[in-house]
């Protein structure tokens, strides 16, 4: 059953990881998808590719979405391609640098901020003008947004305001049949994160009550479900993905 079909989507940071299993779960059912990179642009070629592979439609668009400028040509620029009006947007792109308070500068903190808190509010804003009778906005958030971890303040911090950004879009942009949720993962496995981190996969895999990390079409299969018709009346809404693990007591 593909549930987008007729669908023009716009994915940020879709070059890989995350974003990647997005853009590819949104053309699996039937959505034509703007491919958002900053610097990834071989990689957001290759997902373009393999959309094209499926029989889809896709295009890739760079842009630094820290900038306010660059987030709304980003928007313009997907809708035009897309013949005037998008359905669906996904704000995915976000960093999450590690770096404990106590050496933390004004400036990293501010880097973290704008790149995943001032791209969803500027790309939000510019997607609902584009979006005409209704459409369907998600934000990446994290399960970092309620539960921190260390070194991760400014991180956590940021993924807390988006998810209340969408709770507040939500009430605004109702009237105007424009739904507004977030997605909250949990760990996503990745190429080297296995070798890379092996005690904390290790601990993730024995406190998650399913056994496993996620992968990025876990998340993909999430978004499909809030920009789909099924989803028809979920707004403001956090979907939190995440193998059970925040399900856990912590005592």
């Amino acid at each position: 059953m593909r549930l987008l079909e007729g669908q023009t989507a716009l994915v940020t940071g879709a070059g890989g990881g995350i974003g990647r299993g997005i853009a590819l779960q949104f053309a699996e059912h039937g959505a034509a998808v703007a491919v958002h990179c900053r610097t990834a642009v071989e990689q957001a070629r290759a997902v373009a590719g393999r959309i094209h592979g499926l029989g889809g439609r896709a295009v890739v668009l760079r842009g630094d979405l820290t900038d306010e400028d660059a987030c709304h040509r980003v928007v313009r620029d997907a809708a035009e391609w897309a013949g005037g009006r998008l359905t669906a947007l996904v704000n995915n792109a976000g960093v999450q640098p590690v770096r404990e308070l106590a050496g933390m500068t004004a400036e990293e903190w501010r880097t973290v901020v704008d790149t995943n808190l001032g791209s969803v509010f500027a790309c939000t804003q510019a997607a609902v003008d584009v979006m005409g009778e209704g459409g369907s906005v998600t934000h990446i958030a994290s399960i970092e947004a309620s539960a921190p971890a260390p070194a991760h303040a400014h991180y956590s911090a940021s993924k807390a305001a988006v998810v209340m950004h969408a709770r507040a879009a939500a009430l605004e942009y109702g009237p105007l049949g424009i739904r507004v949720n977030t997605v909250s993962p949990g760990l996503i496995d990745r190429e080297g994160l296995a070798e890379a981190w092996p005690d904390g996969v290790r601990r993730w895999r024995q406190a998650a009550p399913l056994g496993r990390l996620g992968r990025p079409e876990d998340i993909g299969d999430a978004c499909v479900f809030l920009a789909s018709p099924l989803a028809s009346w979920v707004t403001g809404h956090d979907l939190v993905v995440d193998g059970g693990v925040t399900a856990r007591p912590t005592w």
